[in-house]
């Protein structure tokens, strides 16, 4: 019954204060929001008492049966506090549904998110539905759930897989419980290479020094993989590896000693890389017969260029036998000891040899010139492919099949013709001198024929004859048969022109 006559009391406070409405919002065109937003239309006091003294608002249409729950509800919350039932003071509900008490101890209630303000005056209300604020005014900041981990088919928080995972599952069948042990201390450990593993790195670095030449680059290598216990062995590994290569290649490798020492090794580590050398001695002779000569030339070198003593050489007979290195260990010490006993260390530097680029022309020349002789004495062409890699001048092959041209055609002797011929052939099936070598040596004789007449009258005949006997041998190019000269030879009477003489014209005059 309380709650049918706060409804009629409700309905007639609508129709009173519809009626106490001036007539100026029937004249005015502005609607009732433009109105409150002008200031027009006052608040409304919470207080039953007070609303007939000043302006009012107009209520909003509300459903009635929303009104009667709300009233309910009212009723249950205050029955629930204790507040107001002793009193027995009926409950007010204004045109919002807000039960008005007259006591002041009664706390505001939120109204369609609608706070009354402190003095008791209600703020004017706002249209909901062009409102862009979240509707969901009690909970949560409109951010991703879990920072976007959370969720079903999400690919978790952008960041995540870089993590190590917090919880791991011992019944997971991945689990080792050895890497988990939270009680295992971690530490850097360098692990020391042997020096068999050592070689194998090094022996790339010193081939590659062979190709480039620098010894700076090779030093670098060997400050990124060296230690200090395999300093000693940097010397032992680069006489092994020049031992299985020519001279030019030693010559460079006693380079390279001279340049690491005081950088990267030290006088003593060269020692005892040279004795390391004299003690497998007896194994390095397996595979080159001549490894105490070359042994001593790299010890009379080291000396000469100030990288160890003179007296690391210079040792006693009976030193040599107390010590016990071995025959080949004394040849070798005895070789650098010779060497070095000579008057001035100054051909020291040229111990090796000089390399077949420093050479001079003239100097390369004659030892190929000396290399065919020595063959038409032997016929021995394995030796002569020997003596031709020894001079180490692939660039210039051409001059050796110059040369022996020119020797077949001022013999006069088809012996050489066919010697010659078989060398040549030889060498083009082992590839120890190219096509285009060929070519070009068999063209500068083909150049120089105009010299060469005038020393052999029948350098053009025998030519001829021996660029068939290689043609026949299957080596020679199309481009080497079609340049073949001829000699051009004196016309007769009777060939072409039947010995008569041109009619001699006399020069006309002219006015």
């Amino acid at each position: 019954m309380e709650v049918e006559s706060n409804i009629k009391q409700r309905s007639t406070n609508g129709r009173h204060l519809q009626s106490l409405s001036p007539a100026r919002g029937s004249d005015s065109k502005e609607s009732s929001v433009e109105r409150e937003l002008n200031g027009d239309i006052q608040a409304v006091e919470l207080n039953g008492g007070g609303a007939t003294n000043g302006h009012i608002k107009k209520p909003l249409p509300v459903d009635d049966g929303r009104i009667k729950r709300k009233a309910k509800r009212l009723i249950v919350q205050r029955q629930n506090s204790g507040s107001g039932t002793s009193s027995g003071s009926p409950s007010q509900t204004n045109g919002n549904g807000v039960s008005g008490a007259g006591g002041a101890g009664v706390s505001p209630i939120v109204i369609n998110g609608i706070l009354p303000t402190p003095g008791g005056y209600v703020v004017p209300h706002r249209r909901w539905k062009n409102s862009r604020r979240s509707r969901n005014l009690n909970r949560g900041r409109g951010l991703p759930k879990k920072g976007g981990a959370g969720g079903k088919g999400v690919w978790g928080l952008p960041g995540s897989e870089a993590l190590a995972e917090v919880y791991e599952d011992e019944n997971d069948p991945n689990y080792d419980s050895e890497c988990n042990d939270r009680n295992v201390e971690l530490r850097e450990v360098i692990t020391e290479i042997t020096p068999e593993e050592f070689f194998k790195l090094a022996e790339p670095i010193v081939l590659e020094y062979y190709e480039h030449g620098d010894t700076h680059e090779v030093a670098l290598s060997f400050d990124e993989i060296l230690q200090g216990p395999l300093r000693e062995h940097i010397t032992s590994i680069l006489v092994e590896i020049a031992m299985d290569h020519k001279d030019s290649q030693r010559e460079m490798t006693s380079v390279l000693i001279s340049d690491l020492y005081g950088r990267v090794i030290t006088g003593k580590d060269i020692e005892k890389g040279f004795n390391m050398l004299l003690g497998n001695l007896p194994d390095l002779i397996l595979d080159t017969p001549e490894a105490p000569f070359m042994l001593g030339n790299f010890m009379a070198r080291a000396v000469a260029d100030d990288c160890i003593p003179p007296k690391f050489v210079a040792k006693a007979e009976e030193e040599l036998r107390s010590l016990q290195l071995g025959e080949y260990a004394e040849h070798a010490l005895r070789r650098a000891d010779s060497l070095l006993h000579k008057q001035g260390w100054a051909h020291l530097d040229n111990v090796w040899g000089m390399g077949g680029p420093l050479r001079p022309v003239k100097t390369i020349t004659k030892q190929m010139e000396l290399l065919l002789k020595e063959y038409l004495s032997s016929r021995d062409v394995a030796e002569a492919q020997r003596c031709l890699r020894a001079l180490e001048v692939p660039h210039y092959h051409h001059e050796l099949v110059y040369e022996a041209i020119v020797m077949t055609l001022e013999s006069l002797s088809q012996t050489t013709e066919e010697a010659m011929c078989e060398l040549l052939k030889q060498l083009d099936l082992t590839c120890l001198v190219l096509p285009a070598g060929m070519e070009q040596g068999f063209i500068r004789v083909f150049d120089d024929m105009a010299d060469i007449v005038l020393d052999v009258p029948l350098a053009y005949i025998i030519l001829d004859r021996f660029v068939e006997r290689c043609n026949r041998a299957g080596f020679l190019t199309d481009k080497i048969i079609n340049n073949v000269p001829s000699r051009g030879r004196k016309r007769f009477v009777s060939e072409g022109d039947g010995g008569h003489v041109k009619p001699v014209t006399l020069p006309t005059l002219r006015d």
